[in-house]
């Protein structure tokens, strides 16, 4: 059984935070393995469950790398993540070192054709390509 409220620690990091769920988990794993490579390392939660979620996992995962990045398959508009980015700005503001990054799918349909769902949908590379824009500040 997965514990309501308690999200899990699939990588220990300490330059960025990823805080994402479902498919995210894996491709943000496999990024953060390149990333490491680079001498980048991710702390990435896998929150596991939406309502309730682990705040307390958030917060101190980014009181602890100052750098945050949101993945999820959701739309970037409206969705899931935007809310988590936007608790995220407004209540650990004074530890960020840059903005909180979102990465989502487009603002769009998901199509069934898997070559035009891969475009829609966030791959690994996209969360890769957020974590070293973020580490530019």
């Amino acid at each position: 059984m997965i514990p309501f409220g308690k999200a899990k620690k699939v990588r220990e990091g300490s330059d960025v935070t990823i805080v994402t769920f479902g498919a995210l988990v894996e491709r943000s794993n496999q990024a953060a393995k390149r990333l490491e490579q680079q001498g980048i390392t991710v702390d990435l939660i896998d929150l596991r469950t939406l309502v309730p979620y682990d705040w307390e996992a958030i917060a101190e995962s980014v009181k602890k790398t100052n750098r945050v990045i949101v993945a999820h398959e959701d739309p970037l508009s409206f969705g899931y993540g935007a809310e988590l980015a936007a608790r995220i700005s407004d209540e650990l503001f004074e530890y960020l070192d840059a903005p909180v990054r979102r990465v989502g799918a487009t603002d769009t349909f998901v199509a069934y054709a898997p070559q035009v769902e891969d475009f829609i949908l966030p791959q690994s590379e996209d969360v890769e390509k957020a974590v070293k824009d973020l580490m530019k500040y």
